[in-house]
């Protein structure tokens, strides 16, 4: 089996993030005059977008206007700091250098702001790689709906049999499943033990692995 329409989360499977998205939940709960979370708990409120995960790092008792605020700050900040630690996982620009020279469709469909995960693919210098980039505010829906899948196999024509979804949590292989396509689950991302419970078609412990599954050597 190969595939031509590769579909990547970003977080946690094609860039190592944690160290950043701690530090900018962190100060924004210092913002609102609370203290540091480990950058562990901070991981495991990561995957159903911005509000969500401050929804989560404020806790239950905050109100809608308190996550409001809270969100508004975290954005901003988190936009001048997603850089600051976050880089490619080993091996990941080379699995994307050798997809793209065998033609294949590379995208990425994140929960993260289209904004900021645009901000980090071009700073990390990947804009030619991907033909698109959704993130968790380009649609009304977010994943695990499918429809950022849907739109990216309208924008190629191709078929769901020949479509993979690459990520680090059960919301990606649930995405997938919900789209009618093969997933992919990383071992090394930040939710992997959602990952395994929702049982992927594959399981990669590193990132080149990932280009025989597409290639189907």
């Amino acid at each position: 089996m190969a595939y031509s329409l590769v579909i990547f989360d970003l977080d946690g499977t094609l860039i190592d993030s944690q160290a950043d998205l701690a530090s900018s939940v962190n100060a924004t709960r210092r913002f609102m005059g609370m203290e540091n979370l480990s950058p562990e708990v901070v991981a495991s409120y990561v995957g159903h977008g911005a509000p969500v995960l401050m929804r989560r790092a404020l806790g239950p008792e905050a109100s809608e206007q308190d996550v409001a605020r809270a969100l508004d700050y975290f954005i901003r900040y988190y936009h001048e700091h997603c850089l600051d630690e976050t880089d490619l996982y080993p091996g990941t620009r080379e699995m994307l250098d050798e997809l793209l020279a065998a033609d294949r469709h590379l995208a990425i469909l994140t929960n993260k702001p289209v904004r900021i995960s645009q901000r980090i693919v071009e700073g990390l210098g990947l804009q030619k790689h991907f033909f698109e980039v959704f993130g968790g505010n380009s649609f009304e829906q977010k994943k695990p709906h499918p429809i950022g899948i849907e739109r990216l196999l309208e924008a190629t024509s191709l078929p769901h049999a020949v479509t993979l979804m690459v990520g680090d949590s059960g919301v990606d292989i649930e995405t997938a499943r919900n789209a009618g396509v093969h997933a992919c689950g990383v071992t090394f991302g930040l939710s992997p033990e959602t990952m395994r419970a929702a049982a992927p078609d594959y399981v990669i412990d590193a990132m080149p692995a990932l280009t025989p599954i597409v290639l189907g050597r």
